[in-house]
């Protein structure tokens, strides 16, 4: 990493600076040059973050801030460096791989080497996600497993699921959401009355005392959804 961060020591003026050729992945580029220099208040809106975040950042080395007479500004490099590391939070990447990834990218010498370089950050991400998410699945399967072999959950004899009706499931499905009532009875188009039956046998069904704990048991043993 280059190592002339601005950390609160005056840098040079910004008319007559001479900039370094950097390549950073393609899409950091769109606009960046229009926004500089930006003010630290502007940097902070621009990316939707502090100025707490932003002095972390240059904690780390990851961008840095110049001095343009009283104010600290960042320039187009920096601007399309943030870019690049919201994207990377955004979708999880971690803060040490960020790290690595804006070394590399310091160290590229063509615009291809740096797209290169961020193609191959996202899909070693995308990788993790993958395996995050089959992990996930197996507990999935394995809660599923353990509830089953469970032979009564709540009240609610598992291997004896009871089955509901298309009516009975708009019914919970118009519960979770928080209808009741009157407004539960049109949205079902059915009157009051049967609306009163129709929740009584639904709380028979499931071994629930409400409709609320009716909606959340149709969930736990699979009838609905979450």
């Amino acid at each position: 990493m280059q190592s002339d961060f601005f950390y609160g020591k005056p840098a040079e003026p910004w008319e007559g600076r001479q900039e370094t050729m950097v390549f950073l992945p393609r899409f950091a580029r769109a606009d960046a040059a229009r926004h500089a220099p930006l003010p630290i208040a502007d940097m902070a809106d621009l990316f939707g973050v502090t100025h707490r975040t932003l002095h972390f950042y240059e904690e780390k080395r990851l961008i840095k801030a110049e001095r343009l007479g009283t104010m600290r500004v960042y320039d187009a490099e920096n601007i399309r460096r943030m870019a690049v590391i919201c994207a990377c939070r955004e979708i999880g990447i971690s803060l040490a791989a960020i790290q690595d990834l804006m070394e590399e990218l310091g160290d590229a010498r063509t615009q291809e080497e740096a797209d290169n370089l961020f193609q191959q950050a996202l899909e070693a991400r995308k990788r993790e996600i993958t395996a995050d998410l089959s992990s996930i699945n197996r507990q999935i399967q394995q809660i599923r497993t353990l509830i089953e072999r469970t032979e009564v959950l709540s009240g609610v004899r598992v291997e004896h699921r009871p089955s509901v009706s298309d009516l009975e499931r708009r019914c919970l499905i118009l519960m979770m959401e928080g209808y009741s009532g009157r407004e539960l009875a049109e949205r079902l188009g059915i009157d009051l009355a049967a609306l009163v039956r129709l929740e009584d046998e639904l709380m028979e069904k499931l071994g629930a005392s409400n409709r609320f704990q009716a909606a959340a048991k149709a969930v736990m043993i699979g009838i609905m959804p979450h």
